[in-house]
């Protein structure tokens, strides 16, 4: 397949890439500062439809991956530029197919599983899941959160594109050992004695690993009736506090010390980003996903964990196309 992957220089989109081109897929990744990768690297603006929309002529699949990151502390100019980023790469991306004489097959675009309200007592699936901002017990401050999300997708569905089958990857975290990630942000916390639980840790964490990210994908543009809302989640979520004693124990670290609400405030303060991202109960299920008879190599974090924690003692092991476990080279292997 030919695969156009605007916004993929990041950790996600990297992994992408890796796995496409693994594959002996043509992957072309669109990017606002253009450097050498191992795939071809198209400069865009983000913004509008330039001579990179070519790109997307006769092209099979695109992926568009393009935003802000959202770990930062969401002042005024922030939270301009993450609301921005992404509706307007959306809308920028969402007129080149337009305007494609021969149009991509599928579109898959990126939204995130933090539109789901803040909750506890039940998952959200896709067809019973409740839209978040109306959470009593929910800061003011997290409304930003699902008011991007849901500008997102609305920007993703106003431009009329119907040669283009159209999913939303309502996506929870994806767990790769990839350094600058948020597992390996996660398990520097467990060695350094800080994996503990936050707040009481009552609060679900949504996770994805990055094989069954991947194969989910590949999933989604084989099974051309799934369009619209799809949730890429593991189908078993947890409690921070039992995710963290699980990673603990995959690391082998006996002490995880906790955290109370405003050791957080003042530890997000300091590292300029949000304790939302932390404090919010994302209990996210991937009901269309198994309802369509995807089958996850990772369903559950114990597992997950501890083949990740393993994995990072090697380097250059590449994710594929997820039909088989890749086998870790020796320790001291050198690669991307």
């Amino acid at each position: 397949m030919r695969i156009i992957i605007p916004g993929g220089t990041g950790q996600v989109g990297t992994l992408l890439a890796r796995a496409f081109v693994a594959d002996g897929h043509d992957v072309v990744v669109l990017s606002r500062h253009p450097a050498p990768a191992p795939w071809r690297v198209v400069g865009w603006d983000a913004r509008t439809a330039g001579p990179w929309a070519t790109e997307l002529e006769s092209a099979d699949v695109v992926i568009n991956l393009a935003g802000r990151n959202v770990n930062c502390r969401y002042t005024p100019r922030n939270r301009r530029a993450i609301l921005g980023s992404r509706v307007e790469s959306v809308h920028a991306v969402g007129q080149a197919i337009a305007r494609c004489t021969r149009a991509p097959k599928v579109w898959l675009q990126v939204s995130t599983a933090t539109i789901y309200a803040h909750r506890f007592d039940a998952p959200n699936d896709e067809a019973t899941g409740i839209i978040g901002g109306n959470e009593p017990d929910a800061p003011a401050s997290w409304r930003f959160s699902i008011d991007v999300a849901t500008a997102w997708e609305r920007a993703a569905t106003e431009t009329a594109t119907p040669g283009t089958r159209l999913v939303l990857l309502r996506a929870a975290m994806v767990m790769s050992p990839d350094a600058g990630g948020i597992f390996a942000t996660l398990l520097r916390l467990v060695r350094f004695g800080l994996g503990g639980s936050v707040a009481g840790g009552r609060q679900y964490v949504s996770w994805i690993h990055e094989r069954d990210f991947v194969r989910a994908l590949y999933w989604l543009i084989d099974h051309p009736t799934l369009d619209g809302a799809v949730n890429i989640a593991a189908p078993n979520p947890l409690p921070y506090r039992d995710f963290m004693r699980e990673l603990r124990r995959a690391a082998r670290v006996r002490i995880g010390l906790p955290a109370t609400r405003w050791m957080l405030a003042l530890g997000t303060w300091l590292l300029r980003t949000e304790s939302e991202l932390v404090l919010k109960s994302r209990r996210v299920v991937p009901g269309r996903l198994l309802l369509s008879g995807f089958v996850f190599e990772y369903g559950d974090w114990r597992s997950a964990a501890a083949q990740l924690v393993d994995i990072t003692r090697y380097r250059g092991v590449p994710a594929g196309r997820g039909r088989g476990r890749e086998k870790p080279e020796h320790e001291g292997h050198e690669g991307s």
